[in-house]
């Protein structure tokens, strides 16, 4: 008997399935490293740091009593605030059915861990934009600290990484190691600003039109003393105003600006407990059941170092 495409119909695979799994794309993490990690921090859930301001100098007349001055005096406080989970089971009858089950299963754990890592990354980032007053200026030693991007339609400029530099270094914050960390839309901006990308005024900046202006987060050229990163965990500003006088654009996210020198760094933080990985079989259930959990708190240590330039992100 011939055989023909009807009769070869239920011989035929119509479909075939993969050996492998696929996976989502992963971008890179970076904020942990700009975050001093207290290791005296045994027990509890606050931990004080006091702190003493400066010395007053006064005229003084000849024969006359000295005045004396106290030092101002104060304490920064922060407590273990996150306490997360993040949770994952598989049953007993999709472990003795799934074809996929071994890959499946051990892709749990470093799921669950890069979650918590994700959310520590929000966290971290976040802190630029709730450290700060709302609606106020944060002016520290006459400059401002809280700004709005002075492009047009609020997009960023590279007047606003000057701005940036201005402000800390009327902080008393070391120009060495200077960091921005902004949304990709600010990548993008710099790149179609006709006054960086022509070569014959810009020199420094050729080969950006050919291969773009940065390589995996970071932009190939420091801009105004700054290296710059891209991250896509930045915090975006609900508030009824930046700076206090101008709203913020209705797609918006809050660029951050410091210097990551070690005596310096802006942001402050504890483990009471690292990631940390719970396994068991649920014999009610009848499934396997994993977990990992992780407590931590964080906090904007060094407010003098960190300007926030909310931009809009709608480029």
């Amino acid at each position: 008997m011939a055989h023909t495409t009807a009769n070869t119909a239920l011989l035929t695979r119509q479909e075939i399935w993969s050996r492998e799994l696929k996976d989502v794309l992963l971008d890179e993490l970076m904020a942990q490293k700009y975050v001093r990690w207290l290791s005296e921090f045994p027990d509890g859930n606050t931990f004080t740091i006091p702190s003493i301001g400066e010395a007053t100098v006064r005229d003084y007349v000849e024969n006359s009593a000295v005045q004396y001055d106290a030092l101002d005096t104060g304490e920064f406080q922060f407590s273990i605030t996150e306490y997360l989970s993040s949770g994952t089971y598989i049953t007993k009858q999709a472990m003795q059915d799934m074809y996929y089950m071994s890959q499946l299963v051990s892709s749990f754990v470093p799921k669950q861990r890069r979650a918590l890592e994700e959310k520590l990354e929000t966290d971290i980032l976040a802190l630029g934009e709730s450290g700060q007053t709302a609606t106020d200026t944060n002016t520290i030693n006459g400059r401002a600290h809280r700004l709005i991007a002075q492009g047009t339609s609020n997009v960023i400029d590279v007047s606003d990484f000057a701005l940036a530099k201005l402000a800390l270094k009327k902080a008393n914050v070391p120009m060495s190691n200077m960091v921005a960390v902004v949304d990709p839309s600010v990548g993008y901006t710099l790149e179609t600003l006709t006054n960086l990308v022509n070569v014959s005024n810009n020199p420094m900046w050729e080969g950006i039109v050919s291969s773009g202006i940065t390589t995996g987060m970071r932009f190939i050229r420091n801009v105004y003393g700054f290296d710059v990163y891209e991250s896509n965990y930045l915090a975006s500003c609900s508030d009824a105003t930046v700076d206090g006088t101008t709203a913020p654009p209705a797609a918006n996210a809050v660029n951050l600006f410091f210097s990551t020198e070690s005596s310096v760094v802006p942001f402050v933080g504890a483990w009471r407990q690292m990631p940390e990985v719970d396994a068991e079989y649920n014999k009610d259930l009848q499934r396997e059941e994993y977990v990992t959990t992780a407590r931590y708190g964080l906090a904007l240590y060094r407010p003098e170092n960190m300007v926030t330039v909310t931009s809009n992100t709608a480029v």
